[in-house]
């Protein structure tokens, strides 16, 4: 593979060229500078283009739209929100809370509605979410957490718990004790969902430049190298790239997630691992594990447990850890021994995503400078950030709205610890949840280190 082909399994198997379109020709002139196409510049985008196809609308990304997460991630486009539904309510109230959580629920559903309507083919299937729990200490955490859910206004239309039997019957892994469902989640071919929302929003008249990167954000502009873009408003939706930019380093944190996939799997072992409606799937562990099924029939698999890298470093080389993608294989046979204990992989790979200080995810407006932002995602972004590009639409247009009321709008996260505290940090929670699931592993109980980290997190 070459080019960008080679990023993700994703990006390698599209029937289209991966040229980058034209690079910013100098200075110009636009109502809304867009940093970084991805996910969230490309939906701004798409929703400012369509409610005022008068606006003049500039996308700038270094390289091309969908290099970094938004080409790169697990292909679950769901309703999870890096706060929690507790967390939210007591920094926030249990309605705000609640009208936070049902936007997002919205929103699963609005991803899907506007691919139809532009006939991006992302493989979409709304199959929901079934998260096993493999072990008393996660089958206590399903518990809690389908309980948290009900006192805090969802139903078991939206979470539910399930025993032994049920939750085999739609993930047959291995040890499965019960475990969770959700209807609010679709399984998604995210980098066709990512390139065919980039052709949307041309065919209405925004402008995308890449190979150009942008050098600095100020008030009313966007530098690079070829030029200015002058601008009222600015809009950084750069996530886990966000580091890079001068004086931004410390706003969010890039950490990295990898992931792997298989061959097309035949049909008898498809009959016993299960996943007939395309769910997508978890299980209660600390160290986060996601899958799902593809449309062709793979399986595609990934967990956060890369380094977090020195100062906020970001580089190619970082995409790939063998350590982990030996745990991500040997994860995958523990789940599913039908795989044998070789399990084949055909792709393995990896990219950073953005972590702020308090786990809090944000999208707001700065009237004062014209600055715009939206991120901090922790990996859940292929929802959150499409409810990100129509809440920035609004709150650029001026227009108050339910989503411009919801609780994530204008918060400011702390900026993260100077190094090397940062660093220690960061790596020292990455061992306490790593070594949490081992102990619980082995002894059944849930582990109060981790617990305790999870209340400093603010969840």
């Amino acid at each position: 593979m070459t080019g960008y082909r080679h990023l993700s399994y994703w990006l390698s198997g599209l029937d289209e060229p991966l040229t980058p379109r034209p690079g910013l020709p100098g200075d110009t002139d636009a109502d809304v500078a867009i940093v970084g196409a991805g996910y969230t510049g490309l939906w701004t985008a798409y929703y400012l283009a369509r409610a005022d196809p008068t606006l003049r609308v500039v996308v700038l990304e270094r390289e091309i739209a969908g290099y970094g997460a938004s080409g790169r991630n697990g292909g679950w486009c769901s309703a999870l929100f890096p706060t929690s539904l507790p967390a939210l309510a007591r920094r926030h109230g249990r309605d705000r809370a609640l009208a936070m959580q049902r936007a997002m629920h919205d929103t699963v559903g609005e991803v899907g509605r506007v691919a139809a309507a532009e006939g991006i083919d992302c493989d979409w299937r709304a199959g929901g979410t079934v998260t096993l729990a493999r072990g008393e200490a996660q089958l206590q955490r399903a518990r809690a957490e389908v309980a948290q859910a009900h006192v805090h206004g969802l139903t078991d239309d939206d979470l539910r718990l399930l025993d032994a039997g049920e939750a085999a019957a739609r993930c047959n892994a291995e040890g499965v004790r019960g475990g969770t469902y959700t209807p609010h989640c679709a399984a998604v071919h995210p980098a066709k969902l990512v390139r065919g929302l980039a052709r949307a929003v041309e065919r209405r008249g925004v402008r995308i430049h890449e190979r150009t990167a942008v050098t600095a954000l100020r008030p009313g502009a966007a530098v690079t190298a070829a030029g200015v873009v002058r601008a009222p408003v600015v809009v950084r939706a750069t996530e886990g790239y966000t580091p890079g930019l001068p004086g931004r380093r410390r706003v969010v944190a890039p950490v990295y997630s990898l992931m792997v996939a298989t061959p097309p799997l035949p049909e008898e072992t498809w009959a016993r691992i299960g996943l007939a409606q395309r769910e997508t799937f978890s299980d209660h562990r600390h160290v986060i594990v996601y899958g799902q099924r593809t449309a062709d029939g793979r399986l595609a698999f990934g967990g956060r447990g890369a380094p977090y890298h020195y100062a906020s470093r970001v580089r190619p080389d970082f995409d790939r850890e063998p350590r982990v993608f030996a745990a991500l294989r040997r994860a995958l046979g523990e789940l599913f021994p039908v795989l044998g204990p070789d399990v084949p992989v055909t792709h393995a790979w990896g990219g950073p995503l953005g972590v702020a200080r308090d786990w809090a995810a944000s999208a707001g407006l700065d009237r004062r400078t014209g600055l715009a932002w939206a991120g901090g995602y922790v990996g859940d972004g292929v929802g959150t950030s499409n409810l990100a590009g129509r809440t920035l639409a609004d709150l650029i247009r001026g227009v108050e709205s339910d989503l411009t009321a919801l609780p994530w709008v204008g918060h400011r996260s702390p900026r993260w610890e100077p190094e090397p505290l940062r660093w220690l940090a960061m790596n020292a929670g990455l061992k306490i949840m790593s070594s949490a699931d081992r102990t619980e592993h082995r002894t059944h109980r849930p582990s109060r280190r981790a617990e305790a980290f999870t209340r400093y997190l603010g969840h």
